[in-house]
Parts: structure tokens; sequence; C-alpha cells
């Protein structure tokens, strides 16, 4: 019944800015904690940037000072604004939620279905 749709995705040469957007839809009676992973061809899923519904934000050494998330609580999404970026962001981007939902309502992690970001010249 919940679904993370991600979009924003795309092509860009090294420098670029990408704005990645996940919005969750369904029966959600609130979303604690969000998070965006990312994972390169033949390397593991990592965790890029963290925020939690206060707006405490977290990110990996690589990116910060580059990324930035936020989200939107009434829209129940969250965003991630990539600027400077390298080829080695190279990568499928994943939303992750952590959220209440459901009947009866249960904490439960739910995935986005991923979208490209490819840096190159």
């Amino acid at each position: 019944q919940v679904q993370l749709v991600e979009s924003g995705g795309g092509s860009v040469q090294p420098g670029g800015s990408l704005r990645l957007s996940c919005a969750a839809s369904g029966s959600i009676f609130g979303i604690p904690h969000m998070a965006w992973y990312r994972q390169a061809p033949g390397k593991q899923r990592e965790l890029v940037a963290t925020i939690a519904s206060s707006g405490l934000t977290a990110y990996t050494d690589s990116v910060k000072g580059r990324f930035t998330i936020s989200r939107d609580n009434a829209k129940n999404a969250v965003y991630l604004q990539m600027n400077s970026l390298k080829p080695e962001d190279t990568a499928v981007y994943y939303c992750n939620a952590y959220l209440f939902a459901g009947r009866p309502m249960v904490p439960q992690y739910r995935w986005g279905q991923g979208t490209q970001v490819t840096v190159s010249s």
C-alpha cells in the first residue's frame, strides 16, 4: 500500500547539479526518518544523507558541502540537492523511509525504485 516514487535523475557533466525528489504515498501516519542511499555498479549500497522529522541532517563525508537533504512533511517528500557533482557520484540513488503505516499500523522501512545519476564528460 505504501509506495515511494523517485524522480530527478539524469546525466550531467562534472561540476553540474541535480535535484532528486521522493514522495511517499499510502495510508501513512508519519515518517520519522528519511534518507538517500546510492549504489554504484559492483559496489554495495551506501548511505548518502539522512533527515529526521525535526530537520536534523547527517551526511557521508564524501558529499559534505556539496549535497543538501531536505523534506516537506506535509507532502511526505524528501529531496536531495546535489551540487559540484563528480564522476564518482555516479550511481543509482534510492529513497528510503522509516514510517508508520498500514492497518494495523506498524513501523516499517520502504524503498523507492531508484533513479540513475550519471556524471561524466
